[in-house]
């Protein structure tokens, strides 16, 4: 479905209703393991000469119908479907930094994503660099190494909703033969699909915007396919992978040799879920598979309510700052990233004390106070004290994050609701 738009795409990309029983809805495959049907077709199967399932942990035809939609909604060649935000982020590290190297990232990224780099990668032989502003361009290339194997950012920051420069960042990653790697939760693809800019590798929490009804754990891998993996600064992308080859015939091959353009994401899949099992089974597949359906709406309400009521907020006398890049009139990142809009999530900061702030979060009456975004029903949340929580002090208090900010996620409640709500909930904190 290569020229068809992102709309079709999204309801139809990845499915031939003729291979499923001409059913409209994507099937549930609720099977641990697949029949092999006989001798040759097992061999085949198991050979990889043959198209077919096994095992539900190697692979599940409804999971691979989300896995083709995505590649095809970011213009990629292949994705992989896993258990959590997390797990895409460990599996994509782990897999381009494999036997030691270094990773360098911006310390305004997710704070579980940045307590696993600071504590847990350097227990794998991972180090990672970190620097302060996403944009310091002549910082990041002053931090590079020999080792260095991969540039980590976010595309929107979370909560700060600061937008990254991807472009500027991929050039500078492919002069020094690295890839750069996305998160892209925020504004999912519908906002923004970063290989438009260059980037090389694109994670995701689906948990959030992609599914967007908070009923599902899961995370995304997505493969550009333009990155040269056999470069030699990346081993394990061509050396003999034994699962590849046939002892029997003493054929061997690697990643790139059997896959090509796509062998990042076929690495992960046959390695890291195969062998650490981290899959996304089929009914929590089958439940993006259904948000997905509906993102375009979703989003462009939410980013328009999301809008309105940080122009609000910047306008209350109790709010000391609004952090939401999409009000930002001169912003040059906003109009050439994300012209529809940066998303649904914002945070403000109270111009009183953290009893304020419990207030206000005890007080409101539609806004769910839950740690989660990309709901299709308004969430709020204090950062420091839950979500960034691993987030040293020092680190921050570099990027804002004091006790007296709130994120929000905005749903597809009425937003004069939702403005009322926030409005008698800061007037109760403040009387």
């Amino acid at each position: 479905m290569s020229n068809e738009k992102f709309d079709t795409k999204r309801l139809h990309a990845g499915y031939e209703p003729a291979d499923h029983q001409y059913a409209s809805s994507v099937p549930i495959y609720e099977s641990a393991a697949f029949g092999f049907g006989d001798a040759a077709r097992a061999n085949g199967i198991i050979g990889g000469t043959v198209s077919g399932y096994s095992y539900t942990r190697n692979g599940n035809p409804t999971t691979k119908v989300l896995e083709e939609r995505i590649a095809a909604l970011e213009g990629g060649v292949s994705a992989v479907a896993v258990g959590s935000g997390m797990a895409a982020i460990t599996y994509t590290i782990l897999n381009v930094a494999e036997g030691g190297g270094r990773i360098l990232a911006p310390t305004n990224i997710y704070g579980a994503s940045l307590d696993e780099f600071r504590t847990l990668f350097p227990k794998f032989g991972i180090q990672v660099d970190f620097y302060d502003d996403v944009n310091d361009l002549d910082e990041v290339k002053k931090r590079l190494q020999p080792d260095t194997k991969a540039i980590y950012v976010e595309s929107v920051a979370n909560p700060s909703t600061e937008i990254t420069d991807i472009e500027a960042l991929a050039k500078i990653a492919h002069d020094n033969g690295i890839p750069l790697i996305v998160d892209n939760t925020f504004p999912t693809p519908y906002l923004l699909q970063p290989f438009k800019f260059g980037a090389d590798i694109v994670v995701y929490s689906s948990t959030k915007g992609i599914n967007g009804h908070g009923n599902v754990i899961s995370g995304l891998v997505v493969d550009h396919g333009q990155f040269d993996w056999s470069n030699g600064k990346f081993p394990q992308f061509t050396e003999p992978e034994f699962t590849l080859g046939d002892e029997e015939s003493g054929e061997q091959a690697s990643f790139v040799d059997k896959f090509g353009a796509g062998a990042f994401a076929a690495r992960i899949q046959v390695k890291y879920v195969r062998l650490f099992g981290g899959l996304l089974g089929p009914f929590e597949a089958y439940l993006v598979l259904i948000g997905l359906e509906t993102i375009s709406e979703r989003l462009e309400k939410e980013v328009a309510s999301a809008t309105a009521i940080a122009k609000f907020l910047a306008a209350n006398s109790h709010v000391k700052h609004v952090y939401y890049s999409g009000i930002e009139p001169n912003n040059p990142l906003v109009h050439k990233y994300l012209p529809k809009g940066i998303g649904a999530i914002l945070a403000f900061e109270v111009a009183g004390s953290e009893n304020q702030v419990a207030t206000i979060l005890n007080t409101v009456k539609i806004f769910s106070y839950l740690p989660n975004v990309g709901d299709a029903k308004s969430l709020i949340v204090n950062p420091t004290r839950t979500t960034h929580r691993e987030i040293p002090s020092t680190i921050r208090a570099k990027h804002a994050l004091n006790n007296q900010v709130i994120r929000l996620s905005i749903g597809l409640e009425d937003v004069d609701d939702l403005i009322a709500d926030l409005n008698q909930a800061i007037e109760q904190a403040f009387k």
